[in-house]
């Protein structure tokens, strides 16, 4: 496969190709550079991984199965794709911008943790809708007290790797973030006053007397909504030359990813990694850095 693709106005469009991992062997460097003819290869130092930028390869025949086989991420690149572009960057919350489903945890403390988890992960797939699904798992989950809220926040709720020197590079760049979720507002308004974000959009759970009553406030944040909030914000911020980037992991996130200009699957369900744009499967978020010129 030619990475040179064509634009609307028949000419090439020169690319990189971007390889990153945990730990990359520069051996492995050099059998892609030979694979690819590649031009020459720049060391990356953007992210807290290995990566390599090899430049203007010929073709890329063979180096989806070799990096697969190697447990390292790629991606083609084009140049015209400037880190100085992007505009915004919206995240999913659970497993993606931190490392737990938060529903998941809240159902182990009410011992409905197994029939929560299962509910969850068909969600993700995409094999039942996800509002129905949500309804299900929080009804499971009243006469919760409020304050195992605040214990999930404080003992399992953890940043994604590299999350921090993402967000970091954001504000130094002035890219306007977002984190849309489909879970709770508890934990998406802690983490915007701790990371500073710009934006979020999250369901309300509703309590009484200090415990969950098993219901939600307001309309559902679901995939639809979910994407019209990034589209509505990407219109705002994009400007003339601007890129709106999009990260998620389940189904939900397909239509929100589908109106991104760049659309990232970090640690996704098959399907999800499938229609994004790039994958990343074995570096931290800091990763997405590296997939700009």
């Amino acid at each position: 496969m030619n990475v040179s693709d064509i634009d609307s106005s028949n000419a090439p469009i020169a690319s990189d190709l971007v390889v990153q991992g945990p730990h990359v062997l520069r051996e492995d460097i050099e059998v892609l550079q030979l694979m690819t003819n590649a031009a020459g290869v720049e060391p990356l130092s953007r992210a807290q991984c290995d990566a390599y930028r090899l430049h203007a390869p010929l073709g890329v025949d063979g180096v989806r199965e070799a990096c697969e086989a190697a447990g390292y991420d790629w991606a083609v690149v084009p140049h015209s794709r400037l880190l100085a572009r992007m505009r915004l960057l919206a995240f999913d919350m659970d497993s993606t911008l931190i490392t737990i489903e938060c529903v998941d945890e809240l159902a182990k403390l009410r011992g409905v943790g197994d029939q929560v988890a299962a509910i969850t992960a068909s969600a993700m797939r995409g094999e039942i809708d996800f509002r129905a699904s949500l309804e299900q798992r929080v009804a499971l989950l009243a006469g919760l007290p409020e304050s195992q809220l605040l214990h999930v926040y404080d003992e399992r709720l953890r940043l994604s790797p590299g999350a921090g020197r993402l967000l970091e590079t954001c504000r130094r760049n002035d890219v306007k973030t977002l984190l849309v979720s489909g879970g709770f507002s508890f934990f998406t308004e802690r983490l915007r006053a701790l990371l500073g974000l710009d934006h979020t959009l999250s369901n309300t759970l509703e309590m009484a007397g200090g415990q969950l009553t098993g219901r939600l406030i307001g309309d559902i944040v679901d995939a639809d909504a979910k994407a019209s909030c990034f589209a509505e914000l990407a219109a705002r911020y994009r400007g003339a030359d601007g890129i709106a980037v999009a990260i998620g992991d389940g189904a939900n996130d397909l239509p929100m990813l589908a109106a991104a200009d760049v659309s990232i699957a970090y640690r996704a369900k098959p399907r999800v990694r499938a229609q994004a744009m790039h994958a990343i499967d074995h570096c931290g978020l800091d990763a997405v850095l590296n997939l700009f010129a």
